[in-house]
């Protein structure tokens, strides 16, 4: 019966891919380039939060890159990092809300990314958010809700999604 009802079926609602440059300057536009090539948006540039004096960083400095993807791109986008990750993830990954994320070490890595010697080799990770139907009761304007239990997706939800879904392999 539970496999029937269209409000429980688990949904991507974004992938997040996040690129930490650690200074900004010329590095920080080549990674920039580098985001583009693989997402195909123009990323956002993200600024430090704190203040590091032996790193060199200060607040409000822009270090580092992300770009939300949302519907067919996130799905297309996410099946490519599973290739570069040989389609297996560790149940280290999940949280209890059941969103994941995983790095990935180089970008060259992704299925149809060439080597460029000017933009060097970059490494991001990969935040994937799941959703049910109805979660939109929790962020719209007028007459905001809570989420009942039952709709929250669990970790052990999320993995047999990723599983049925993308056919990816869980390791413990």
């Amino acid at each position: 019966m539970k496999e029937d009802n269209v409000m429980r079926e688990i949904r991507i609602q974004k992938v997040t891919v996040n690129m930490g440059v650690g200074e900004s300057g010329e590095a920080l536009d080549r990674a920039a380039v580098i985001m583009q090539q693989i997402t195909g948006r123009k990323p956002i540039k993200t600024k430090c939060k704190v203040k590091q004096p032996t790193w060199g960083i200060r607040e409000g400095l822009e270090i580092g890159l992300k770009v939300t993807l949302r519907k067919k791109a996130a799905e297309e986008f996410l099946k490519r990092a599973l290739i570069a990750k040989q389609n297996i993830l560790n149940k280290k990954n999940f949280d209890k809300f059941g969103n994941f994320g995983f790095g990935i070490k180089e970008h060259i890595e992704l299925p149809g990314i060439k080597y460029d010697p000017k933009l060097g080799i970059r490494g991001f990770d990969v935040l994937v958010t799941l959703e049910r139907p109805g979660y939109r009761i929790k962020n719209r304007k007028i007459k905001k809700a809570k989420i009942g239990k039952n709709q929250k997706i669990t970790k052990e939800e999320a993995i047999e999604f990723m599983k049925k879904k993308f056919g990816v392999e869980i390791n413990e």
